[in-house]
């Protein structure tokens, strides 16, 4: 399908963003999933009946929103959820009301038998059984992600002179394993087995990128989301983070940009403590992009000359506030950390109740002269 200008204006405003060169204003980039629901008035329940449904929805609700410059995924399913923790999602239609909110369900659905297990079947076989066994067994066949039919989203969202951005998701070891546990039971088992717990990392690495990246690549999309909430510094000492979350966060960004893709590191909750270890990182190949715990004005202070800062403008904000608020706050984002290495975008996700008003305000603060 041949671009259209509008589309390499977008796409080529985001690029240079990311690579910290010149561009000619802050670019724009929306995640949204549940809002696109409630902006066009579609039940939860039938927003996530299919991808396609989910991308159509998306569509529609950028649409209303205007101006943008791209999206950070083009379609959803809550099941995605299920393969970043290893863990059931509740789901409307399924499991919840019909316009309930999706909830992940904090489960012990691994347990520490299993450790021993997945040093003696190896990381594939184990998970594909677990997922199959212990996380899909009571998913309708229908909604699998496995069942969904393929969406160029590339291709359907070009169409609409919109770039997308994440052809895939890395959730590193132990994000994985703290889903699969449970956050309780994970934590006990890097005081009591922390030698087992890091052999099972070491497992399980190697499989975790390639794949995914290869995916990517054949899609056309630019990056690879590598995901960190649990992970944050805020949730363990400095000691026990170089041992069991820098090495296998650094070896998975590294693979992804070795691969000529760029790396968006999605970082839920507080990572300021650790921020300068994200110096070693590829300079002008990763967008760091938070949620609104971890200090922006400290990551654009250590990683400004570095790496691509994306955000933050917070979930609350959106909900909440007005306008006029919203306008300033995103017009201060802008004026602090831009403006070259700044992408705006909402802190994680736009929340399902935030104002049209709202996020029409903070593409304003960007677009509007």
């Amino acid at each position: 399908m041949e671009e259209r200008p509008l589309f390499r204006e977008r796409l080529s405003r985001v690029l240079r963003a990311v690579s910290l060169d010149h561009v000619d204003r802050t670019p724009v980039v929306l995640e949204y999933a549940g809002f696109a629901a409630k902006v066009t008035g579609t039940r939860l329940a039938d927003f996530l009946s299919s991808t396609g449904r989910a991308m159509e929805t998306m569509m529609r609700a950028f649409h209303l929103l205007g101006g943008a410059d791209a999206m950070n995924y083009g379609a959803y399913s809550p099941y995605s959820l299920c393969d970043l923790w290893m863990s059931k999602v509740k789901v409307p239609g399924v499991d919840l009301p019909d316009d309930a909110m999706w909830q992940v369900e904090e489960k012990e659905l691994m347990t520490a038998a299993d450790y021993d297990q997945i040093l003696s079947q190896g990381w594939p076989e184990f998970h594909d059984d677990f997922m199959r066994e212990r996380v899909f067994n009571d998913v309708p066949p229908e909604r699998l992600p496995s069942a969904q039919p393929p969406l160029d989203l590339r291709a359907e969202w070009a169409a609409h002179d919109v770039p997308v951005l994440s052809g895939g998701d890395v959730s590193l070891p132990f994000e994985l394993l703290c889903g699969a546990r449970s956050l309780p039971q994970f934590f006990d088992d890097l005081l009591a087995i922390p030698d087992k717990v890091q052999e099972v990392m070491d497992v399980i690495m190697p499989h975790l990128v390639g794949p995914v990246c290869h995916k990517a690549k054949a899609s056309g999309l630019p990056a690879v989301w590598v995901g960190g909430w649990r992970s944050a510094g805020s949730m363990i000492s400095r000691k026990m983070w170089e041992r069991f979350v820098w090495p296998y966060f650094e070896r998975g960004v590294r693979e992804v940009t070795d691969s000529g893709l760029i790396a968006l590191l999605h970082l839920d909750s507080d990572w300021t403590r650790d921020l300068g270890y994200f110096k070693s990182l590829p300079r002008g190949k990763c967008i760091l992009a938070t949620d609104g715990m971890t200090d922006l004005l400290k990551a654009k202070e250590i990683l400004g000359e570095h790496m691509c800062l994306m955000g933050d403008v917070p979930a609350s904000r959106l909900a909440f506030g007005t306008p006029e608020d919203v306008l300033e706050y995103s017009a201060k984002l802008i004026r602090e950390l831009g403006p070259t290495g700044f992408i705006l975008q909402s802190g994680c996700d736009i929340p399902t109740n935030a104002k049209l008003e709202n996020v029409r305000a903070m593409i304003a603060a960007a677009v509007e002269k």
